[in-house]
Protein backbone atom coordinates (compact mmCIF):
# COMPACT_ATOMS: atom_id res chain seq x y z
CA UNK A 1 0.00 0.00 0.00
CA UNK A 2 0.82 3.52 -0.93
CA UNK A 3 2.79 5.35 2.25
CA UNK A 4 -0.10 7.61 3.56
CA UNK A 5 -2.97 5.55 1.24
CA UNK A 6 -6.24 4.28 3.77
CA UNK A 7 -8.81 2.68 2.78
CA UNK A 8 -12.06 1.48 4.74
CA UNK A 9 -14.88 -0.86 4.79
CA UNK A 10 -18.11 1.53 4.88
CA UNK A 11 -21.16 0.45 7.03
CA UNK A 12 -23.55 -0.35 4.66
CA UNK A 13 -26.99 -0.85 6.66
CA UNK A 14 -30.08 -2.50 4.86
CA UNK A 15 -33.59 -2.88 5.44
CA UNK A 16 -36.65 -3.80 4.06
CA UNK A 17 -37.08 0.44 3.26
CA UNK A 18 -33.83 0.31 1.08
CA UNK A 19 -30.41 1.06 2.86
CA UNK A 20 -28.16 3.46 4.60
CA UNK A 21 -24.33 3.70 4.17
CA UNK A 22 -22.23 5.83 6.66
CA UNK A 23 -19.00 7.85 4.60
CA UNK A 24 -17.81 9.71 7.18
CA UNK A 25 -18.29 11.16 10.73
CA UNK A 26 -16.40 13.70 12.40
CA UNK A 27 -15.15 10.91 15.15
CA UNK A 28 -13.48 8.85 12.20
CA UNK A 29 -9.51 9.17 12.06
CA UNK A 30 -9.80 10.09 8.15
CA UNK A 31 -11.59 13.15 9.39
CA UNK A 32 -9.43 14.67 11.42
CA UNK A 33 -10.83 18.07 11.70
CA UNK A 34 -9.70 18.67 8.23
CA UNK A 35 -13.15 19.52 6.20
CA UNK A 36 -13.15 21.75 2.96
CA UNK A 37 -15.68 21.03 0.85
CA UNK A 38 -17.58 17.95 -0.49
CA UNK A 39 -18.69 16.99 -4.29
CA UNK A 40 -19.40 14.50 -6.68
CA UNK A 41 -18.41 14.04 -10.02
CA UNK A 42 -19.79 11.29 -12.32
CA UNK A 43 -17.97 9.25 -15.07
CA UNK A 44 -20.06 7.34 -18.05
CA UNK A 45 -18.79 3.94 -18.51
CA UNK A 46 -15.49 3.59 -19.83
CA UNK A 47 -14.46 6.56 -19.24
CA UNK A 48 -11.04 7.70 -17.33
CA UNK A 49 -10.85 10.73 -15.08
CA UNK A 50 -7.37 10.85 -14.73
CA UNK A 51 -4.53 11.50 -14.14
CA UNK A 52 -4.46 14.59 -11.26
CA UNK A 53 -2.89 15.27 -8.28
CA UNK A 54 -2.37 18.10 -5.60
CA UNK A 55 0.21 19.23 -3.64
CA UNK A 56 -1.81 20.48 -0.27
CA UNK A 57 -5.08 18.46 -0.90
CA UNK A 58 -5.93 15.21 0.78
CA UNK A 59 -8.98 13.72 -1.16
CA UNK A 60 -11.36 11.22 0.43
CA UNK A 61 -12.93 9.09 -2.26
CA UNK A 62 -16.61 6.95 -2.04
CA UNK A 63 -18.55 5.78 -5.11
CA UNK A 64 -22.15 6.42 -4.20
CA UNK A 65 -23.50 4.86 -7.50
CA UNK A 66 -22.14 2.35 -9.76
CA UNK A 67 -18.48 0.54 -9.22
CA UNK A 68 -15.02 2.33 -10.46
CA UNK A 69 -11.32 0.95 -10.53
CA UNK A 70 -9.21 3.71 -9.17
CA UNK A 71 -5.33 3.74 -9.44
CA UNK A 72 -2.89 5.77 -7.42
CA UNK A 73 1.02 6.30 -8.22
CA UNK A 74 3.10 7.56 -5.70
CA UNK A 75 5.43 10.59 -7.37
CA UNK A 76 6.45 11.36 -4.11
CA UNK A 77 10.37 11.63 -4.07
CA UNK A 78 10.58 11.77 -0.22
CA UNK A 79 7.97 8.84 0.10
CA UNK A 80 9.36 4.85 0.82
CA UNK A 81 6.97 3.85 -1.27
CA UNK A 82 7.77 6.00 -4.37
CA UNK A 83 7.20 4.33 -7.52
CA UNK A 84 4.78 1.85 -6.24
CA UNK A 85 1.34 1.56 -7.82
CA UNK A 86 -2.00 0.95 -5.95
CA UNK A 87 -5.53 -0.45 -7.84
CA UNK A 88 -8.71 -0.13 -6.09
CA UNK A 89 -12.27 -1.53 -7.28
CA UNK A 90 -14.86 0.49 -5.02
CA UNK A 91 -19.01 1.21 -5.13
CA UNK A 92 -22.20 -0.39 -4.71
CA UNK A 93 -20.46 -4.18 -4.50
CA UNK A 94 -17.79 -2.93 -2.13
CA UNK A 95 -18.70 0.32 -0.18
CA UNK A 96 -15.01 1.82 0.82
CA UNK A 97 -13.90 5.15 1.80
CA UNK A 98 -10.41 5.43 0.38
CA UNK A 99 -8.30 8.31 1.47
CA UNK A 100 -5.60 9.99 -1.12
CA UNK A 101 -2.87 12.01 0.58
CA UNK A 102 -1.19 15.02 -1.25
CA UNK A 103 1.88 13.77 -3.69
CA UNK A 104 -0.09 11.18 -4.61
CA UNK A 105 -1.21 10.84 -8.29
CA UNK A 106 -4.85 9.42 -9.06
CA UNK A 107 -7.21 8.66 -11.51
CA UNK A 108 -10.48 6.57 -11.90
CA UNK A 109 -12.25 4.87 -14.45
CA UNK A 110 -16.13 3.69 -14.38
CA UNK A 111 -16.54 0.40 -14.74
CA UNK A 112 -20.10 -1.67 -15.82
CA UNK A 113 -22.44 -0.54 -17.95
CA UNK A 114 -23.97 2.20 -16.14
CA UNK A 115 -22.72 6.19 -14.65
CA UNK A 116 -20.57 5.80 -12.12
CA UNK A 117 -20.99 8.29 -9.03
CA UNK A 118 -17.95 9.60 -7.13
CA UNK A 119 -18.31 11.26 -3.89
CA UNK A 120 -15.15 13.74 -2.39
CA UNK A 121 -15.01 15.06 0.45
CA UNK A 122 -11.59 16.61 0.55
CA UNK A 123 -9.80 19.16 3.29
CA UNK A 124 -9.23 22.34 1.52
CA UNK A 125 -11.96 24.35 -0.45
CA UNK A 126 -11.51 24.58 -4.30
CA UNK A 127 -9.17 27.67 -4.91
CA UNK A 128 -11.11 28.99 -8.57
CA UNK A 129 -8.00 31.30 -9.01
CA UNK A 130 -5.29 28.90 -7.63
CA UNK A 131 -6.21 25.65 -7.84
CA UNK A 132 -4.09 22.85 -6.41
CA UNK A 133 -4.76 20.22 -8.97
CA UNK A 134 -1.96 19.41 -11.63
CA UNK A 135 -3.39 17.08 -14.47
CA UNK A 136 -1.35 14.64 -16.31
CA UNK A 137 -2.68 12.86 -19.85
CA UNK A 138 -4.06 8.98 -18.71
CA UNK A 139 -2.30 8.12 -21.77
CA UNK A 140 0.63 9.55 -22.07
CA UNK A 141 2.69 9.78 -19.39
CA UNK A 142 5.47 7.64 -17.32
CA UNK A 143 2.82 6.26 -14.62
CA UNK A 144 3.47 2.41 -15.16
CA UNK A 145 -0.26 1.68 -15.35
CA UNK A 146 -2.45 0.90 -18.05
CA UNK A 147 -6.63 1.92 -18.49
CA UNK A 148 -7.36 -0.91 -20.53
CA UNK A 149 -9.49 -4.29 -19.72
CA UNK A 150 -7.78 -6.76 -18.18
CA UNK A 151 -9.59 -9.81 -19.49
CA UNK A 152 -8.69 -13.87 -18.78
Amino acid sequence: MIDGVKIRKLRFIPDERGHLMEILRSDDEEFADDFGQCYITMAYPGVVKGWHYHKEQTDRFCIVAGMAKIALYDARDDSPTKGEVNEFFIGEVNPCLLVIPPGVVHGMKAMGRKACYLLNIPDKVYDYDKPDEYRIDPWDNDIPYDWGLKEG
